[in-house]
């Protein structure tokens, strides 16, 4: 009879460890899902951090182009430049365009000469070279 209670308390043994066994994986499991839970919850909690940084600084631009936009010497500005507003006793200087460059009509044509040599392809070149009437020639 100790030989089968033997047995018996090794089959509760046995049963009891696998139990055991069970407990222990059915906890590494909810604790493996909790740490990725927590991972992910991290990584919005990143994610919306990184946007409130660019939403306040975006905000902080904002805020610096309506002060700007809203003051007394933008208005000033734009009332001269568009408006043609002057303050009393302020004097407009009229500046002229010094890059206006007049051709006269022999270097007119010669640019225009020059322009349509430059788009003729090199065949055409090296036969005019050749055969016709070449400016390089002295």
């Amino acid at each position: 009879m100790q030989e089968g209670s033997y047995d018996s308390q090794f089959g509760v043994m046995r049963i009891g460890l696998i139990v055991g066994f069970f407990v222990v994986a059915y906890m590494l499991y909810n604790l493996t899902v909790s740490i990725y839970d927590n991972y992910q919850i991290e990584q919005h909690i990143a994610e919306f951090e990184k946007k409130n940084t660019e939403l306040e600084s975006e905000n902080k631009e904002k805020l610096e182009d309506l002060q700007y936009f809203t003051s007394d010497e933008y208005i000033e500005k734009v009332a001269k430049q568009n408006l043609g507003l002057i303050k009393p006793g302020e004097k407009v200087i009229i500046i002229p365009e010094d890059d206006l460059v007049v051709l006269t009509q022999s270097e007119d044509t010669a640019a225009l000469a020059e322009e349509l040599r430059a788009s003729w392809s090199t065949p055409k070149k090296w036969w005019k070279f050749f055969f016709s009437y070449n400016p390089y020639k002295a």
